[in-house]
């Protein structure tokens, strides 16, 4: 999931940075159930525990086993594979695909109303969920950063355009994998051509969740062919995402560690947490990128591609002035931000120069609890912004789409410009 520097940096794993991420790239309907069920459950542990001895630990060469709860927010019933803790449930339990310390012990924690009903994608999901589990144990683990550059007309294009030749790099053999991985780096990088962070901000997703992705395709899959049809039809499904600042590592990942298996066996074995997928790639292919990126775009519908993003652009244009004058504008409530919020990817739309407007955004913080279908999180990731408050009861405050339950010792006051509010320590 999943909300990225700062002290939130340091428990990225207790995000649900990844929710609305796996059920658009899994494309699977939400169960109507709310109550977790325990025989189903136990199902599922049977089928985690079962694709972690297919594994036997050969990808990372550590088990990916280890303990499991699922659990739903309304309800609060959860399942687990192992004896619950007596300590206290996390608070984001019920609302993170994630991984979170309960107890002492890192949890793999799986969100009821998300399990897919497709074996193969319940499968894909698991692995990639347990994965995240081991991840600091492999030094794999990263501060992931803000890719606002993904949200513009050229950052889709071009990310678009890497999406189409990794495919046929994935359907294509020999010559033809090469020129399609030639034309998959260039669309690469002149993308990231277009900001100066581009390339370490993207990477850093690659690492967190583009190798968790990799790891639940190659497992859940039955076959090397079956994992390789299964990265190109994620990456075919991507571009159908309302957003890309955090969903475009998800594919990506599952393309470049496929290819990878190729032209460097055994890579999962060497990888570092600074390394770049790409220069991997190029590097044990011995391949580089194509010369002429724009002429190397009418082998992928560019200029089909580049119309669609313009008249895309118009309305999210339009959609941006509209969170700006809600969010920036107009009267707002400034909380300060904590670490551990839930989210959902789906739908984060950056503000130039304000922050990211992110849906379903739910924390507890020092200050209180928040619950709001949408909030501005500051570029620096120090304030979560809200439109003013409509009413106050006791500790709580509500306004458009929000909620907050007040801690003792903190209160609402009057913010920088009149009609704003800010929360503060009494």
């Amino acid at each position: 999931m999943g909300t990225h520097p700062a002290r939130l940096r340091s428990s990225l794993d207790v995000i649900v940075r990844r929710l609305a991420v796996l059920v658009l790239l899994m494309t699977f309907s939400a169960p109507a159930w709310a109550q977790v069920d325990q025989a189903r459950a136990a199902e599922y542990f049977k089928e985690a525990a079962a694709l972690c001895a297919k594994d036997a630990g050969a990808l990372w060469g550590i088990s990916l086993c280890g303990p499991i709860v699922i659990s739903d927010p309304a309800t609060k019933t959860i399942a687990t594979n192992e004896p619950a803790p007596e300590a206290p449930r996390p608070g984001a339990l019920g609302f993170a695909n994630a991984a979170m310390n309960w107890g002492g012990t890192r949890w793999t924690t799986i969100v009821w109303q998300m399990v897919p009903p497709s074996p193969q994608l319940r499968a894909r999901l698991l692995v990639h969920e347990l994965f995240h589990r081991i991840q600091p144990q492999l030094g794999l683990f990263v501060a992931d950063q803000p890719n606002d550059h993904l949200d513009t007309l050229d950052g889709r294009y071009w990310l678009q355009l890497e999406w189409r030749a990794l495919a046929a790099a994935l359907r294509g053999s020999s010559e033809a994998r090469l020129a399609a991985m030639r034309d998959a780096l260039a669309f690469r990088r002149q993308r990231r051509a277009l900001v100066a962070s581009a390339a370490e901000s993207e990477r850093t997703i690659e690492i967190n969740e583009g190798l968790a992705q990799y790891t639940g395709t190659v497992v859940a899959a039955d076959s090397p062919d079956a994992a390789r049809a299964d990265a190109i039809a994620q990456l075919d499904a991507a571009s159908r995402q309302a957003t890309f600042v955090r969903t475009f590592a998800y594919p990506l990942g599952a393309a470049y560690g496929l290819l990878l298996d190729v032209y460097s066996p055994g890579w999962t074995r060497r990888i570092k947490a600074s390394d770049d997928l790409g220069q991997m790639l190029a590097a044990a292919a011995n391949v580089a990128a194509t010369a002429n990126a724009s002429a190397a775009a009418a082998r992928y519908g560019g200029a089909e591609l580049r119309a669609a993003e313009r008249a895309r652009d118009e309305q999210h244009q339009a959609r941006i002035a509209e969170l700006r004058d809600k969010f920036v504008n107009g009267p707002v409530l400034v909380a300060p931000f904590a670490s551990g919020a839930s989210f959902t990817n789906a739908g984060m739309t950056p503000i130039p120069g304000a922050g990211t407007v992110t849906p379903n955004y739910r924390v507890t913080a020092p200050w209180g609890s928040l619950e709001a279908a949408l909030a501005l999180v500051s570029p620096d990731r120090t304030t979560v912004t809200l439109p003013a408050p409509a009413k106050t009861e006791g500790r709580t405050i509500a306004g458009d789409g929000w909620t907050i339950t007040l801690a003792a010792g903190w209160s609402v006051q009057p913010g920088a410009r009149p009609g704003d509010f800010r929360i503060v320590k009494n």
